[in-house]
Protein backbone atom coordinates (compact mmCIF):
# COMPACT_ATOMS: atom_id res chain seq x y z
CA UNK A 1 0.00 0.00 0.00
CA UNK A 2 0.97 3.54 0.11
CA UNK A 3 3.22 5.11 2.20
CA UNK A 4 0.30 7.01 3.88
CA UNK A 5 -2.43 4.08 4.21
CA UNK A 6 0.76 2.35 6.32
CA UNK A 7 1.55 5.10 8.23
CA UNK A 8 -2.83 4.86 9.06
CA UNK A 9 -2.61 0.80 9.20
CA UNK A 10 1.01 1.06 11.60
CA UNK A 11 -1.64 4.19 13.95
CA UNK A 12 -4.25 1.88 13.90
CA UNK A 13 -1.76 -1.30 15.45
CA UNK A 14 -0.33 1.24 18.19
CA UNK A 15 -3.76 2.46 19.32
CA UNK A 16 -5.55 -0.52 18.98
CA UNK A 17 -3.63 -4.05 19.09
CA UNK A 18 -4.57 -5.59 15.89
CA UNK A 19 -4.56 -5.55 12.15
CA UNK A 20 -7.03 -3.50 9.97
CA UNK A 21 -7.44 -2.56 6.54
CA UNK A 22 -7.24 0.88 5.48
CA UNK A 23 -9.99 2.43 3.10
CA UNK A 24 -9.49 5.33 0.31
CA UNK A 25 -11.88 7.99 -0.63
CA UNK A 26 -10.52 10.69 -2.58
CA UNK A 27 -11.75 14.94 -2.33
CA UNK A 28 -12.89 16.41 -5.46
CA UNK A 29 -13.01 19.60 -7.64
CA UNK A 30 -15.71 20.58 -9.43
CA UNK A 31 -14.61 21.91 -13.14
CA UNK A 32 -17.25 23.43 -13.97
CA UNK A 33 -21.51 23.47 -12.28
CA UNK A 34 -21.37 25.11 -9.05
CA UNK A 35 -24.38 24.67 -6.87
CA UNK A 36 -26.18 23.46 -10.11
CA UNK A 37 -26.43 19.68 -7.86
CA UNK A 38 -29.33 20.67 -5.76
CA UNK A 39 -31.22 22.44 -8.40
CA UNK A 40 -31.92 19.08 -10.04
CA UNK A 41 -28.75 20.03 -12.78
CA UNK A 42 -25.36 19.37 -14.16
CA UNK A 43 -22.25 19.08 -12.79
CA UNK A 44 -18.70 17.92 -13.48
CA UNK A 45 -16.32 17.17 -10.81
CA UNK A 46 -13.18 15.33 -10.65
CA UNK A 47 -12.13 13.18 -7.66
CA UNK A 48 -8.71 14.09 -7.35
CA UNK A 49 -5.32 12.46 -5.95
CA UNK A 50 -5.64 14.09 -2.31
CA UNK A 51 -7.75 11.63 -0.21
CA UNK A 52 -9.17 10.84 3.41
CA UNK A 53 -8.00 7.35 4.43
CA UNK A 54 -10.02 4.86 7.67
CA UNK A 55 -8.43 2.24 8.86
CA UNK A 56 -10.54 -0.25 9.97
CA UNK A 57 -11.38 -3.25 12.11
CA UNK A 58 -14.40 -5.29 13.96
CA UNK A 59 -15.13 -5.32 17.85
CA UNK A 60 -17.21 -7.36 19.54
CA UNK A 61 -19.19 -5.04 20.87
CA UNK A 62 -21.56 -2.23 19.02
CA UNK A 63 -19.22 0.94 19.87
CA UNK A 64 -17.38 3.22 17.54
CA UNK A 65 -14.09 4.19 18.63
CA UNK A 66 -12.49 7.12 15.81
CA UNK A 67 -9.22 8.44 16.45
CA UNK A 68 -8.30 11.64 13.87
CA UNK A 69 -4.96 11.59 13.13
CA UNK A 70 -5.14 15.45 12.18
CA UNK A 71 -7.03 16.17 15.30
CA UNK A 72 -5.28 13.87 17.72
CA UNK A 73 -8.68 13.15 19.24
CA UNK A 74 -10.95 10.42 19.74
CA UNK A 75 -14.94 10.30 19.79
CA UNK A 76 -17.15 7.18 20.30
CA UNK A 77 -20.72 6.55 19.50
CA UNK A 78 -22.75 3.69 20.90
CA UNK A 79 -24.36 2.22 17.83
CA UNK A 80 -27.52 0.72 20.07
CA UNK A 81 -28.10 4.34 21.56
CA UNK A 82 -26.72 6.74 19.03
CA UNK A 83 -26.71 10.51 20.33
CA UNK A 84 -27.09 13.15 18.59
CA UNK A 85 -24.51 15.52 16.53
CA UNK A 86 -22.12 17.28 18.53
CA UNK A 87 -20.80 19.77 15.67
CA UNK A 88 -17.44 18.30 15.38
CA UNK A 89 -15.42 16.55 13.20
CA UNK A 90 -16.52 13.07 14.11
CA UNK A 91 -20.22 13.94 13.23
CA UNK A 92 -19.50 13.43 9.78
CA UNK A 93 -17.90 9.22 10.92
CA UNK A 94 -21.52 8.91 13.05
CA UNK A 95 -24.03 9.92 10.73
CA UNK A 96 -23.09 7.59 8.00
CA UNK A 97 -23.14 5.17 10.68
CA UNK A 98 -26.86 6.10 11.62
CA UNK A 99 -27.72 6.50 8.31
CA UNK A 100 -26.29 3.54 7.19
CA UNK A 101 -28.37 1.32 9.67
CA UNK A 102 -31.95 3.78 9.20
CA UNK A 103 -31.40 2.14 5.80
CA UNK A 104 -31.59 -1.26 7.12
CA UNK A 105 -28.51 -2.12 7.32
CA UNK A 106 -27.04 -3.63 10.64
CA UNK A 107 -23.60 -2.34 11.28
CA UNK A 108 -20.88 -3.95 13.71
CA UNK A 109 -19.10 -1.67 15.89
CA UNK A 110 -15.64 -1.16 14.87
CA UNK A 111 -12.35 0.94 15.91
CA UNK A 112 -11.28 3.50 13.16
CA UNK A 113 -8.14 5.74 12.86
CA UNK A 114 -8.81 9.17 10.42
CA UNK A 115 -6.24 10.64 8.38
CA UNK A 116 -6.32 13.07 5.30
CA UNK A 117 -4.32 14.85 2.94
CA UNK A 118 -7.44 17.03 1.29
CA UNK A 119 -6.66 20.97 2.89
CA UNK A 120 -9.63 21.20 5.41
CA UNK A 121 -11.81 24.21 3.88
CA UNK A 122 -10.63 24.95 0.52
CA UNK A 123 -13.75 23.54 -0.88
CA UNK A 124 -12.15 20.62 -2.47
CA UNK A 125 -15.03 17.96 -0.16
CA UNK A 126 -13.13 16.83 2.62
CA UNK A 127 -16.12 16.51 4.33
CA UNK A 128 -17.74 14.74 1.59
CA UNK A 129 -14.45 12.21 1.73
CA UNK A 130 -14.56 11.63 5.27
CA UNK A 131 -17.82 10.00 4.89
CA UNK A 132 -17.23 8.02 2.07
CA UNK A 133 -13.84 6.83 3.48
CA UNK A 134 -16.25 6.28 6.48
CA UNK A 135 -18.98 4.29 4.59
CA UNK A 136 -16.65 1.98 2.76
CA UNK A 137 -14.51 1.16 6.24
CA UNK A 138 -18.23 0.74 7.80
CA UNK A 139 -19.38 -1.85 5.64
CA UNK A 140 -15.73 -3.11 4.92
CA UNK A 141 -15.89 -4.08 8.83
CA UNK A 142 -19.31 -5.46 8.77
CA UNK A 143 -18.85 -8.00 5.80
CA UNK A 144 -20.95 -5.89 3.69
CA UNK A 145 -20.61 -4.77 0.58
CA UNK A 146 -19.48 -0.98 -0.84
CA UNK A 147 -21.94 0.13 -3.52
CA UNK A 148 -20.59 3.76 -4.59
CA UNK A 149 -24.38 5.41 -5.91
CA UNK A 150 -25.70 4.23 -2.70
CA UNK A 151 -22.62 5.21 -0.11
CA UNK A 152 -22.90 8.93 -2.10
CA UNK A 153 -26.46 8.88 -1.04
CA UNK A 154 -25.81 7.76 2.67
CA UNK A 155 -23.30 10.40 3.10
CA UNK A 156 -25.85 12.91 1.42
CA UNK A 157 -28.17 12.01 3.97
CA UNK A 158 -25.81 12.48 6.98
CA UNK A 159 -24.79 15.52 5.89
CA UNK A 160 -28.22 16.67 5.46
CA UNK A 161 -29.70 15.37 8.18
CA UNK A 162 -27.29 14.97 10.87
CA UNK A 163 -24.78 17.32 10.36
CA UNK A 164 -27.55 20.38 8.92
CA UNK A 165 -25.41 21.18 5.85
CA UNK A 166 -28.46 20.98 2.73
CA UNK A 167 -25.89 20.09 0.27
CA UNK A 168 -26.64 18.51 -2.89
CA UNK A 169 -24.84 14.83 -4.02
CA UNK A 170 -22.55 15.58 -6.04
CA UNK A 171 -19.75 15.86 -4.08
CA UNK A 172 -19.76 12.13 -2.55
CA UNK A 173 -20.81 11.23 -5.52
CA UNK A 174 -17.30 12.37 -7.24
CA UNK A 175 -15.64 10.77 -4.46
CA UNK A 176 -17.68 7.28 -4.41
CA UNK A 177 -17.98 7.21 -8.32
CA UNK A 178 -14.63 8.87 -9.55
CA UNK A 179 -13.11 7.70 -12.90
CA UNK A 180 -9.31 7.63 -13.22
CA UNK A 181 -8.47 10.29 -15.74
CA UNK A 182 -11.97 11.73 -16.17
CA UNK A 183 -13.84 14.43 -15.01
CA UNK A 184 -17.59 12.69 -14.72
CA UNK A 185 -20.50 14.90 -15.68
CA UNK A 186 -23.21 13.99 -13.31
CA UNK A 187 -26.89 14.36 -14.02
CA UNK A 188 -28.19 15.50 -10.59
CA UNK A 189 -31.87 14.29 -11.13
CA UNK A 190 -31.59 10.98 -12.38
CA UNK A 191 -27.97 10.16 -10.56
CA UNK A 192 -26.45 8.78 -14.39
CA UNK A 193 -23.14 10.10 -14.78
CA UNK A 194 -21.09 9.22 -18.01
CA UNK A 195 -17.25 10.19 -18.26
CA UNK A 196 -15.74 13.14 -19.75
CA UNK A 197 -11.71 12.75 -21.30
CA UNK A 198 -9.11 15.44 -19.83
CA UNK A 199 -5.84 14.21 -21.68
CA UNK A 200 -2.67 14.32 -19.85
CA UNK A 201 -1.55 17.38 -22.39
CA UNK A 202 -4.17 19.06 -20.10
CA UNK A 203 -3.48 19.79 -16.13
CA UNK A 204 -6.06 20.74 -13.33
CA UNK A 205 -4.31 23.58 -11.07
CA UNK A 206 -6.09 23.99 -7.99
CA UNK A 207 -5.08 26.98 -6.03
CA UNK A 208 -5.87 27.47 -2.36
CA UNK A 209 -6.82 31.03 -1.52
CA UNK A 210 -6.08 30.39 2.25
CA UNK A 211 -9.34 31.66 2.89
CA UNK A 212 -11.37 29.84 4.90
CA UNK A 213 -15.42 29.33 4.31
CA UNK A 214 -17.65 27.90 6.65
CA UNK A 215 -21.35 27.65 4.80
CA UNK A 216 -23.24 25.07 7.12
CA UNK A 217 -26.73 26.70 7.94
CA UNK A 218 -25.22 30.16 6.54
CA UNK A 219 -25.19 31.78 3.07
CA UNK A 220 -24.68 28.42 1.20
CA UNK A 221 -28.63 27.82 2.61
CA UNK A 222 -29.56 31.26 1.88
CA UNK A 223 -28.54 30.47 -2.26
CA UNK A 224 -30.80 27.67 -2.11
CA UNK A 225 -33.76 28.95 -0.06
CA UNK A 226 -33.50 31.53 -3.33
CA UNK A 227 -33.53 28.98 -6.14
CA UNK A 228 -36.64 27.44 -4.26
CA UNK A 229 -38.29 30.49 -4.03
CA UNK A 230 -37.73 31.17 -7.83
CA UNK A 231 -39.45 27.66 -8.72
CA UNK A 232 -42.54 28.77 -6.57
CA UNK A 233 -42.76 32.00 -8.10
CA UNK A 234 -42.13 30.99 -11.63
CA UNK A 235 -44.43 27.37 -11.28
CA UNK A 236 -47.82 29.44 -11.87
CA UNK A 237 -46.49 30.49 -15.30
CA UNK A 238 -44.37 27.09 -16.48
CA UNK A 239 -46.49 24.51 -15.50
CA UNK A 240 -45.21 21.80 -12.64
CA UNK A 241 -42.39 22.73 -12.38
CA UNK A 242 -39.86 20.45 -9.87
CA UNK A 243 -36.84 22.47 -9.62
CA UNK A 244 -34.69 25.18 -11.99
CA UNK A 245 -33.34 22.43 -13.91
CA UNK A 246 -36.76 22.32 -15.71
CA UNK A 247 -36.20 26.32 -16.31
CA UNK A 248 -35.01 27.53 -19.88
CA UNK A 249 -33.09 30.68 -20.23
CA UNK A 250 -35.59 32.12 -22.22
CA UNK A 251 -38.23 31.02 -19.81
CA UNK A 252 -36.32 32.85 -17.25
CA UNK A 253 -36.46 35.92 -18.95
CA UNK A 254 -39.97 35.87 -20.41
CA UNK A 255 -40.96 36.17 -16.55
CA UNK A 256 -38.45 38.29 -14.79
CA UNK A 257 -40.34 40.91 -13.72
CA UNK A 258 -42.39 37.98 -11.92
CA UNK A 259 -39.58 37.24 -9.36
CA UNK A 260 -37.77 40.09 -6.43
CA UNK A 261 -34.12 41.51 -7.96
CA UNK A 262 -32.26 38.90 -6.46
CA UNK A 263 -34.50 36.24 -6.52
CA UNK A 264 -33.89 36.41 -10.48
CA UNK A 265 -30.38 36.46 -10.26
CA UNK A 266 -30.10 33.66 -8.22
CA UNK A 267 -31.93 31.78 -10.73
CA UNK A 268 -29.96 32.96 -13.93
CA UNK A 269 -26.58 31.67 -12.59
CA UNK A 270 -28.20 28.22 -11.86
CA UNK A 271 -30.08 28.01 -15.36
CA UNK A 272 -26.82 29.86 -17.28
CA UNK A 273 -24.81 27.32 -15.26
CA UNK A 274 -26.71 24.09 -16.41
CA UNK A 275 -26.11 25.08 -19.63
CA UNK A 276 -22.61 25.85 -19.63
CA UNK A 277 -21.62 22.81 -17.85
CA UNK A 278 -23.30 20.96 -20.78
CA UNK A 279 -21.02 23.16 -23.44
CA UNK A 280 -18.27 22.31 -21.25
CA UNK A 281 -18.73 18.29 -21.71
CA UNK A 282 -18.56 19.13 -25.33
CA UNK A 283 -15.78 20.55 -25.73
CA UNK A 284 -13.71 18.12 -23.74
CA UNK A 285 -15.25 15.75 -26.07
CA UNK A 286 -14.80 17.29 -29.25
CA UNK A 287 -10.85 17.89 -28.12
CA UNK A 288 -11.69 22.00 -27.47
CA UNK A 289 -10.08 22.95 -24.54
CA UNK A 290 -10.62 26.72 -25.50
CA UNK A 291 -14.19 26.61 -25.61
CA UNK A 292 -14.78 24.38 -22.23
CA UNK A 293 -12.09 27.41 -20.87
CA UNK A 294 -14.63 29.82 -22.17
CA UNK A 295 -17.38 28.21 -20.20
CA UNK A 296 -15.25 27.94 -17.29
CA UNK A 297 -14.48 31.85 -17.37
CA UNK A 298 -18.14 32.47 -17.47
CA UNK A 299 -19.53 30.49 -14.65
CA UNK A 300 -16.74 32.75 -12.71
CA UNK A 301 -18.58 35.70 -13.72
CA UNK A 302 -21.56 34.24 -12.70
CA UNK A 303 -21.11 33.40 -9.63
CA UNK A 304 -19.16 36.75 -8.54
CA UNK A 305 -22.11 38.41 -10.34
CA UNK A 306 -25.59 36.79 -9.60
CA UNK A 307 -25.10 34.36 -6.91
CA UNK A 308 -22.51 36.54 -5.27
CA UNK A 309 -20.21 33.40 -3.38
CA UNK A 310 -16.78 34.29 -4.55
CA UNK A 311 -15.08 36.61 -2.85
CA UNK A 312 -12.06 39.36 -3.09
CA UNK A 313 -9.06 36.88 -2.90
CA UNK A 314 -10.69 34.48 -5.06
CA UNK A 315 -11.58 36.79 -7.71
CA UNK A 316 -7.83 38.12 -7.65
CA UNK A 317 -6.70 34.26 -8.46
CA UNK A 318 -8.90 33.49 -10.87
CA UNK A 319 -8.33 37.04 -12.54
CA UNK A 320 -4.15 36.49 -12.38
CA UNK A 321 -4.98 32.72 -14.29
CA UNK A 322 -7.13 34.13 -16.77
CA UNK A 323 -4.42 36.75 -17.76
CA UNK A 324 -1.83 33.99 -17.76
CA UNK A 325 -0.70 32.51 -21.16
CA UNK A 326 -1.36 28.44 -21.13
CA UNK A 327 -4.73 28.68 -18.94
CA UNK A 328 -7.49 28.09 -21.02
CA UNK A 329 -9.81 29.04 -18.15
CA UNK A 330 -10.55 29.67 -14.62
CA UNK A 331 -12.99 29.62 -12.10
CA UNK A 332 -14.05 29.64 -7.82
CA UNK A 333 -14.73 25.82 -7.15
CA UNK A 334 -16.47 24.57 -4.35
CA UNK A 335 -19.33 26.27 -2.38
CA UNK A 336 -18.10 29.93 -1.93
CA UNK A 337 -16.36 32.55 0.26
CA UNK A 338 -13.20 31.64 -0.35
CA UNK A 339 -11.43 28.28 -0.50
CA UNK A 340 -10.18 27.21 -4.13
CA UNK A 341 -9.78 28.10 -8.16
CA UNK A 342 -9.68 25.45 -10.82
CA UNK A 343 -7.62 26.42 -13.81
CA UNK A 344 -7.54 24.32 -17.27
CA UNK A 345 -4.27 24.54 -18.09
CA UNK A 346 -1.78 23.48 -20.76
CA UNK A 347 0.52 20.74 -19.28
CA UNK A 348 3.89 22.48 -20.51
CA UNK A 349 2.92 26.02 -18.93
CA UNK A 350 2.20 24.39 -15.65
CA UNK A 351 5.21 25.62 -13.79
CA UNK A 352 4.66 29.20 -15.41
CA UNK A 353 1.39 29.35 -14.20
CA UNK A 354 1.97 28.38 -10.57
CA UNK A 355 4.93 30.63 -10.37
CA UNK A 356 2.59 33.30 -11.33
CA UNK A 357 -0.71 32.65 -8.95
CA UNK A 358 1.79 32.24 -5.97
CA UNK A 359 3.81 35.74 -6.49
CA UNK A 360 0.84 37.76 -8.24
CA UNK A 361 -1.65 36.81 -4.93
CA UNK A 362 0.95 37.60 -2.67
CA UNK A 363 1.71 41.04 -4.21
CA UNK A 364 -1.96 41.59 -4.30
CA UNK A 365 -3.24 40.39 -1.12
CA UNK A 366 -0.04 39.59 1.29
CA UNK A 367 -0.99 36.04 1.42
CA UNK A 368 0.29 32.89 0.35
CA UNK A 369 -1.70 30.90 -2.11
CA UNK A 370 -0.91 27.21 -2.11
CA UNK A 371 -0.90 25.91 -5.51
CA UNK A 372 -1.44 22.05 -6.50
CA UNK A 373 -1.25 20.30 -10.06
CA UNK A 374 -3.33 17.55 -10.36
CA UNK A 375 -4.97 14.87 -12.48
CA UNK A 376 -8.60 12.96 -12.10
CA UNK A 377 -7.93 9.69 -9.79
CA UNK A 378 -10.43 6.93 -9.30
CA UNK A 379 -13.16 6.58 -6.68
CA UNK A 380 -13.59 4.90 -3.22
CA UNK A 381 -12.13 1.69 -2.41
CA UNK A 382 -9.28 0.10 -0.28
CA UNK A 383 -5.95 2.00 -0.31
CA UNK A 384 -3.85 0.58 -3.10
CA UNK A 385 -1.49 -2.45 -1.91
Amino acid sequence: MSAFARDVAQEFGFRFGREARVSRAPGRVNVIGEHTDYNDGFVMPAALEFATLVAAAPREDRRLRVYSMTMDETRELDLAAPEGPTHEWADYVFGVAVMLEKSGLRLKGADLVVWTDIPLGAGLSSSAALEVASAHALLAASGLPFEPLAAAKIGQKAENAYVGMRCGIMDQYASACGVQDHAILIDCRSLESRPVPIPPDLKLVIANSNVKHQHAGGEYNARREACEEGVRLLAPFLGPIKALRDVAPNDLERYKAKLPDLVYRRCRHIVTENARVLEAERALNAGDPVACGRAMNASHDSMRDDFEITCKEIDILAGLAQATKGVFGSRMTGGGFGGCTVSLVEAGAVEAVTQTLIEGYRIATGLDADVFVCSPSEGAGFAAA
